[in-house]
């Protein structure tokens, strides 16, 4: 039975993203009240967290998208919600979409009619910027926020007793995320709640993109987490978790990501990607066959170490990238990272040159190792 059951409809929106041509945005229907996420004791933590799964999906409902182009033109597009209250937004845009100087968050409005009346929200939309050939995409759990997921039933049964008790502020941060991202490119100097509020807000100083098995019941969770911790806001590609056999399990879990890093990959073919994870669900395997298909697309790999001995699969995933010529981060603190991205380059503007120049020099291969 859903915790709010005579709410009205809301739609609630997803970071979008775009480039000079299309415009990819989500948004969910629900019957449920907007998330917060305060201070509160632990029966409250609960009740707050379990709304967020139990949640009535409004599906067969009509929802409108509101773009206003650079040159003031205004174009309505219309979708119906599938039975999961999704609505994806896929358009062409027309006209001359360019990008400013650096990325930029931009609005959009979507309209719907519930029972109270016309109702409308606002959507924001990441365009990346001209000042920078480079784009981060990461991985969550446990690349930025503490899970103890190793594939232990226990463990994993830990991490849902978190998600269900712990407010977004009381969750840990991976030791160095904040400044090891900030120094990729991150919020320095950027308004904490950019992306949020207004149009055409600064956003982070290069483009960053997260993927996630979590199911998009998370995303104003993570958010908040993200805001709190001082992280890069970006488009967050989380996951619906309906229980049948094409969206629930470990095998859906790689092929989500996979799908949703190379869709990214695939939309900005003028940039180059920093690929980010851990080594606790696979992703050094899965960044090093993304770098196989699509070559010269990935710029570097940083995978935080958080298991014991490497496979066989990661060893072979290892050779794979350092045969291309990519520059490989494996380390278990932030803090030995942030040694490697001066060591090829990427804490100055031109990043696409030292990169490339530093590919095969001892200190990168010696980091590798």
């Amino acid at each position: 039975m859903p915790f709010f059951p005579s709410a009205p409809v809301r739609i609630q929106p997803y970071f979008g993203y775009r480039n000079r041509d299309r415009l990819h945005i989500t948004v969910r229907a629900l019957r449920s009240r907007v998330s917060e996420f305060g201070e509160t004791g632990r029966w409250r933590a609960m009740r707050t967290m379990l709304s967020q799964f139990a949640s009535h999906e409004a599906g067969g409902f009509a929802v409108e998208l509101e773009v206003v182009s650079p040159g003031g033109q205004t174009r309505r597009h219309q979708a119906t919600t599938d039975k999961e209250g999704f609505a994806h937004f896929d358009i062409a845009l027309e006209g001359e979409w360019p990008y400013e100087e650096h990325p930029q968050w931009e609005t959009v409005t979507f309209h719907w009619r519930n029972d109270a009346g016309e109702q409308c929200v606002d959507g924001h939309v990441l365009a990346p910027g001209t000042s920078t050939g480079l784009a981060m995409i990461s991985d969550i759990d446990d690349t930025i926020i503490e899970t103890g997921i190793t594939g232990n039933f226990r463990a994993v049964m830990r991490n849902w007793r978190r998600v269900l008790m712990q407010m977004p502020e009381e969750r840990i941060l991976v030791p160095g995320a904040d400044m090891f991202y900030n120094a990729l490119g991150g919020n320095e100097g950027m308004p904490k709640d950019a992306g949020h509020a207004g149009d055409h807000q600064r956003a982070s100083r290069r483009p960053f993109f997260y993927v996630s098995s979590s199911p998009w019941n998370l995303f104003s969770y993570l958010v908040t987490y993200m805001k709190g911790r001082g992280l890069p806001l970006g488009p967050i590609m989380l996951r619906d978790w309906g229980l049948n056999r094409a969206t629930f399990g470990s095998s859906s879990h790689g092929a989500h990501k996979r799908a949703a890093i190379e869709g990214i990959i695939g939309t900005y073919p003028e940039l180059k990607f920093a690929l980010i994870g851990d080594d606790s669900q696979g992703d050094l395997t899965a960044f090093a066959d993304i770098a196989k298909a699509m070559p010269g697309r990935v710029r570097a790999v940083f995978i935080r170490k958080v298991g014991e001995a490497m496979s066989a699969e990661e060893l072979a995933a290892k050779a794979s990238l350092e045969a291309a010529g990519i520059p490989l981060w494996l380390g278990e603190g932030y803090e030995q990272g942030h040694d490697f991205l001066a060591s090829i380059g990427l804490l100055e503007d031109d990043e696409a040159k030292t990169i490339v120049d530093s590919v095969g020099k001892g200190d990168t291969a010696e980091a590798a190792g």
